[in-house]
């Protein structure tokens, strides 16, 4: 399965962003997608998953700010940051888990990541 993000930039604090990430190689839809996100020294921390019924999650510091969202085919998973503040600058990832065909495998894909700057 391959990944490949797109969307980040720079952008003014208050600003909107919008990530893709279009998903291929997999036979099976994706048991979950999501975004995370590094910081320059820093580890890396979740910021959005969504599970194949649509359920999400989200970081406490993103909440009302960001949405995660899926086509209808699960083939890309997407990000908008509305709202966006400088300590949000970060490298962005996309990650996949996908079903491998047996009963309960699963494998964990990532693609690569876009960066995201935000100027006070």
């Amino acid at each position: 399965v391959q990944l490949q993000a797109s969307g980040g930039g720079l952008v003014q604090a208050g600003g909107s962003l919008r990530l893709s990430c279009a998903a291929s190689g997999s036979i099976f839809r994706p048991n979950a997608m999501g975004w995370y996100r590094q910081a320059p020294g820093k580890q890396r921390e979740l910021v959005a998953i969504i599970a194949s019924g649509g359920s999400t999650t989200y970081l406490d510091s993103v909440k009302g700010r960001f949405t995660i969202s899926t086509d209808n085919a699960k083939s890309s998973v997407y990000l908008q940051m509305n709202s966006l503040k400088p300590e949000d600058t970060a490298v962005y990832y996309c990650n996949a888990d996908y079903p491998i065909g047996t009963l309960t495998g699963h494998r964990n894909y990532w693609g690569q990541g876009t960066l995201v700057t935000v100027s006070s």
